[in-house]
């Protein structure tokens, strides 16, 4: 039985739209959109003059968009465990790829669970460390009932899933983000009309590499010669960057069909006016600027560690907003949002005064790190975005500081600053210390967390390898 035929035999295509109208939840549902190294810069409404993106640009002109979001640790597992705890790698001990997000973590699915939500996921899930390939099982899916989920697989062509409680592989039909999407669309379209709300949160693996399999009809939109570089591109690396954006882009130009497919099916059934949109990323990647490679990630400068958030709420106005925005305060946010209490182990900040506009943003710092980089060049930092500047800072010191306002391509470091380093470094410790974070050579977290790291510099995901989870820091 494929995945459509199982939602039909939940009744799916019994039910139609109008019911929908008839009753909205009571408390507004969530529909998520995660993508995988979407950099911020690589929309229409950033400012982008290449890429093709115009349904997340009405969607942008529909929503709340903090400009100055980031990624907490701008490498796939970590950031997606801060998403999910509200808490920061340092914490949790999930700064490392391929790692298993403890059980006894409190997580955004089992907060909205207790508080009359029903939850469904689709698409990647690197949380799991039991292998790319292996069957996740309910008990490890942290508090998301229904699930079509796998835990990584950058196939697109030919991605797997697993769904209920089955360890058959499944694998989505064609390019798996626009199955990925109707999936999406019968799940919302088997609601009851008296049905609880809903969060549905959507994962996709695109735009991540390999780039070259975007659906090639969206690749045929971009020439490799007619795209316009960043200044900051490194000459040295133009060409494989021309060569990888045509995919890229190709990747970002078909999320955005399925973002737009998603937005038409909740005007249809009649939910848009009671549902919370979200679309982010959880890194970008650098395509050649500052002389660091296309494909790399996990850098302190905005190609890696600016990230897109736009939030749709019903009844709120849209705008852009300056106010930084954290992955640790996602969670805090929307529970914010929806009126549910925010569990006390969460670190991160609620910011939903913010989203509605009732009163300025708080005069705040997001907080960016590395703790084992698996990048040779690239050093443990720890960093922060203000509404004007990122600093960053290595253990053996000040190491960049750009004004993002006056130069947008950070190609000026203004470390030399030293009245200006001096307070930016001070903002810095102030918010480590809120978390408790001591900022250490990456052994000493290494040790303290139970890590053996493979040659890759992460945690091992080869078949058979030993599963690896944080032990609970002392």
């Amino acid at each position: 039985m494929n995945r459509r035929q199982l939602l039909q035999s939940a009744g799916a295509a019994a039910l139609a739209a109008p019911a929908l109208r008839a009753q909205p939840a009571r408390r507004p549902n969530v529909l998520f959109v995660l993508v995988d190294q979407w950099r911020a810069s690589a929309l229409g409404y950033a400012g982008d003059p290449n890429v093709q993106t115009p349904r997340l640009d009405r969607l942008a002109g529909q929503s709340v968009h903090f400009a100055n979001a980031v990624s907490v640790c701008p490498v796939c597992t970590p950031y997606r465990a801060a998403l999910m705890t509200g808490r920061y790698p340092t914490s949790t001990g999930m700064f490392l790829n391929d790692a298993y997000l403890p059980d006894g973590e409190v997580c955004l699915a089992e907060t909205l669970a207790a508080g009359g939500y029903d939850t469904a996921y689709i698409g990647k899930w690197h949380l799991d460390g039991h292998g790319r390939d292996s069957y996740i099982p309910p008990a490890r899916r942290q508090g998301w009932a229904t699930w079509f989920g796998a835990e990584c697989d950058h196939n697109y062509p030919h991605s797997h899933y697993y769904t209920d409680d089955s360890p058959e592989k499944r694998f989505w039909d064609g390019y798996d983000a626009f199955d990925q999407t109707r999936a999406a669309t019968d799940f919302v379209c088997s609601r009851q009309p008296d049905s609880k709300p809903f969060c549905l949160f959507l994962s996709y693996g695109a735009p991540h590499f390999p780039h070259a399999t975007a659906p090639a009809e969206y690749r045929k939109l971009y020439s490799p010669n007619d795209l316009k570089l960043a200044p900051n591109v490194a000459p040295e690396h133009a060409e494989a960057a021309r060569r990888e954006l045509v995919g890229y882009y190709g990747h970002c130009s078909a999320l955005d069909k399925c973002v737009g497919d998603l937005l038409e099916m909740l005007d249809q059934s009649g939910l848009a006016s009671n549902t919370i949109v979200v679309f982010t990323s959880d890194h970008g990647e650098m395509m050649g600027a500052h002389g660091v490679s296309p494909t790399q990630k996990q850098w302190p400068y905005d190609e890696a560690a600016h990230v897109p958030f736009l939030l749709r709420v019903p009844g709120v106005a849209p705008r852009v907003v300056d106010t930084p925005i954290n992955a640790p305060d996602v969670l805090p946010t929307l529970l914010g949002l929806v009126g549910l209490d925010v569990p006390r182990t969460v670190e991160g900040e609620n910011l939903a005064p913010v989203v509605r506009g009732t009163g300025p943003g708080p005069d705040r710092d997001a907080l960016v790190m590395s703790v084992s980089p698996f990048t040779a060049r690239l050093p443990e930092y720890r960093m922060i975005r203000s509404r004007q500047y990122t600093y960053a800072r290595r253990l053996d010191g000040p190491w960049l500081l750009f004004d993002n306002l006056a130069d947008p391509y950070q190609q000026r470091n203004l470390v030399d600053q030293k009245a200006l380093c001096d307070e930016l470094d001070g903002r810095l410790q102030a918010a480590l210390r809120r978390i408790g974070d001591r900022f250490e050579p990456r052994e000493a977290y290494l040790k303290r967390f139970g890590y053996t790291l493979a040659p890759h510099g992460s945690v091992s995901y080869a078949q058979g390898a030993p599963v690896q989870s944080p032990r609970r820091a002392p």
